[in-house]
Formats: structure tokens, C-alpha cells, sequence
């Protein structure tokens, strides 16, 4: 069986030369992480990516550099998930029943509040990108 492809982002944005990611929490199962759902049908990796992040946060965000992905189990099928990092260009969060709050946070408190250790991993990647993609 072929695994489940699904897609997020890891968006970030710069407030006074520091960076802040979006973690969101799904209060389904009261849980914090990264955006991130399954493609749709014929659906790319990286339109899914850009869909489910502004579907979850309310922000757009351009498509940056591929950041890794991550494969689990989950409800006995394996999963695929691909990240990109997405630097936040407008929006604003609004509570739904899929994801009720969203905090923007250092990469260090991130890794503090999220869930799970593949969500602290995908961060852990990000900060290497972003350092290249900025030149440091």
C-alpha cells in the first residue's frame, strides 16, 4: 500500500532580526506542531505545502528551500511528510475546529512546545537551511 503523502511548512518570519516560527496546536488531538496535511488528490508536494499551511495558520508564505521529511506510522498506514520553509508575506490566524491556536515562537521555545520529536527535527533542519539560504 502506498504510503499517505501529506505536506507542510515550517513559516517563519523576522521581527527585529529574530526569527519566529508558527507552531499550531490541534485541539483533535491535543497536540502542538508544525502545519502540515494531506495532499489532494494529483495534488504536488509543494502546492500542498503552500494549501495546508494557510489553511491551518490563515498566512501566505512563499515557498522556500525544501527543508526534509519525515515517515511514521500512523493508524497503521506509513506516512510521508515534506516540509518547506516558508517566510510568512500576510494573513492572520483565525480559530477553527482543525487547528485552534497558533503561537509564534523562537526556534528554541519550538522545540520546547511541540509534540513530537520528527516536528523538533524538521526545526533542527530549518535553522541549517535558513542559515545557508541567509548567507550565514
Amino acid at each position: 500500500m502506498e504510503p499517505v503523502r501529506a505536506a507542510g511548512g515550517v513559516l517563519w518570519r523576522d521581527v527585529d532580526g529574530a526569527i519566529e516560527l508558527a507552531v499550531v496546536h490541534r485541539p483533535k488531538y491535543d497536540d502542538w506542531t508544525l502545519p502540515k496535511g494531506k495532499l489532494n488528490p494529483g495534488e504536488s508536494f509543494q502546492a500542498g505545502a503552500l494549501r495546508e499551511v494557510e489553511e491551518e495558520t490563515g498566512h501566505r508564505g512563499d515557498l522556500g528551500p525544501e527543508v526534509g521529511e519525515v515517515r511514521y506510522r500512523k493508524l497503521g498506514r506509513d506516512k510521508v511528510v515534506r516540509y518547506w520553509a516558508m517566510r510568512v508575506r500576510g494573513g492572520a490566524f483565525v480559530p477553527g475546529t482543525e487547528v485552534d491556536r497558533l503561537e509564534w515562537l523562537t526556534p528554541e521555545q519550538a522545540r520546547a512546545r511541540l509534540t513530537y520529536d520528527r516536528d523538533r527535527e524538521i526545526i533542527d533542519r530549518f535553522s541549517v537551511v535558513i542559515a545557508r539560504a541567509e548567507g550565514g
